[in-house]
């Protein structure tokens, strides 16, 4: 049996601080395998925003650590992420939603003071039509959100809370302690 492989101290306190947050009751995150060829360390999360036990939201969060710095990443430590969430057709098609869906990702961090530099992402809307032998439901959008940002720090506790929040956002979730309301017409009332 191989002995067990020292992690750079560096990373391994960025990887406890990950895992001592514990997200809102609709995120459910988990381990999973981290990709091997962007950097010497790496470690990921997923997620699935749940919404009345649809999903209605997923990500994917990757710390990477070169422990000998990375210029374009200004640092040692640089978080990636995913996110994805389906949106109604005419909340997709707004010119106005790329902007929004990046200061999700941007106020989130400010808010949960994850302070960072060296961000950059896309934010990708689409929206989608069937026809012929896919024809089906109505048309259908979603919104993507790729980014990355350097985390000033090693404690990234703040980072992925600000990235659940992110997530909560995109999924169109109240803010916590909000709860949305339904709609209480009895049935066959206009």
């Amino acid at each position: 049996m191989a002995p067990p492989i020292a992690l750079p101290e560096t990373f391994a306190r960025a990887v406890a601080g990950l895992r001592s947050v514990t997200p809102r009751a609709e995120i459910v995150l988990e381990e999973v395998g981290a990709p091997q060829r962007l950097a010497p360390y790496a470690f990921a999360l997923s997620a699935t925003v749940l919404r009345d036990d649809d999903e209605v939201a997923d990500g994917r969060l990757i710390l990477l650590h070169d422990p000998a710095g990375h210029d374009a990443w200004q640092g040692t430590l640089r978080l990636v992420t995913y996110v994805t969430a389906d949106l109604e057709v005419d909340l997709a098609a707004d010119p106005l939603l790329p902007g929004v869906g990046w200061t999700w990702l941007t106020d989130a961090l400010e808010a949960h003071r994850a302070c960072y530099r060296a961000a950059g992402g896309t934010v990708t809307q689409t929206v989608s039509t069937r026809f012929g032998d896919l024809a089906g439901p109505p048309a259908a959008g979603d919104v993507e959100i790729r980014a990355s940002w350097t985390p000033l720090g090693e404690d990234l506790g703040a980072h992925l809370s600000a990235w659940c929040a992110l997530l909560a956002s995109t999924a169109g979730l109240p803010p916590p302690g909000v709860t949305a309301l339904t709609d209480r017409r009895p049935a066959g009332a206009a």
